[in-house]
């Protein structure tokens, strides 16, 4: 009777284990197609998806959510810097002042109240829909604006505002960088963007350590949403250029004020 009770008990641990495996595969794949199609780092819906979802506290969610973006912000990277190559210089200039910054920030956010954080979380979504929606008015006119010269002794400080953000949320790095590139600095699009990804891919990496350091990543979960957040991001990216594109930003800034909202008057982590 007790090898029957023993087999049963872990014919059950191995079924739970396998659906939980399924679980996180099926929530990466979603978010990798979802942040493919809307152009935003899976981060961003990842989060409030593992704090309301799975009751996480924040800064563990923010800490697995890493895990899923890291590697898809470093392949982002090398795929875009293979097409349109940077000066190292710049590259250095804003990378290393990005991850500097990072990890100081995440030392901190860390130790943070994660009811405190979860509200700035909360803020920096509807300023990013506020900004979506800006950028959807203003598009044309930033398409015809002619690039100034690179000043490199600025992009240390673009580079520290984009790494107080990746540490603070474990997101948003290019997302503060890139306003301040084209707009700010005078860059280009693919200028700005290229320079966003040298922040972001180097900085999610100094983040996810940090956090991890602190025992603030879900492995578990994360590797799984990760692999599956690979697989699908490149389908997202292809639908993405197939529907209009003013619709969908206004559709995803107001999902994020919604969830945003939800954040701050959802349940709350049970200790």
């Amino acid at each position: 009777m007790s090898i029957v009770f023993i087999f049963r008990i872990n014919t059950m641990q191995g079924m739970l284990a396998t659906a939980h495996l399924l679980t996180a595969l099926l929530i990466g794949a979603s978010l990798g197609f979802f942040g493919g199609v809307f152009g935003i780092g899976g981060g961003i819906i990842a989060v409030p998806l593992l704090v309301l979802g799975f009751g996480m506290e924040q800064p563990i969610a923010q800490g697995t959510a890493l895990v899923l973006m890291a590697p898809n912000l470093l392949v982002g990277w090398w795929r875009y810097h293979q097409r349109h190559p940077m000066p190292w210089q710049a590259i250095a200039a804003i990378a290393v002042s990005a991850a500097l910054t990072t990890w100081l920030i995440a030392h901190v956010a860390t130790r943070m109240d994660p009811q405190v954080l979860r509200v700035i979380f909360s803020v920096f979504m509807v300023l990013l829909a506020v900004r979506l929606l800006r950028t959807a008015r203003q598009q044309h006119h930033q398409a015809s604006q002619d690039e100034r010269r690179l000043n490199l002794r600025m992009l240390p400080l673009v580079g520290m505002v984009g790494g107080c953000s990746m540490g603070l949320l474990g997101i948003g790095g290019g997302l503060m960088a890139g306003p301040l590139l084209s707009g700010w600095m005078g860059q280009r699009q693919t200028t700005a963007q290229g320079l966003s990804l040298a922040l972001v891919a180097p900085s999610s990496v100094v983040a996810l350590a940090t956090y991890a350091g602190a025992h603030r990543v879900d492995w578990a979960l994360g590797l799984p949403m990760a692999l599956g957040g690979v697989l699908t991001v490149s389908a997202g990216v292809a639908l993405a250029h197939r529907l209009p594109e003013k619709p969908m930003r206004l559709s995803f800034a107001a999902i994020l004020v919604a969830t945003a909202f939800w954040l701050v008057a959802g349940p709350q982590p049970i200790h």
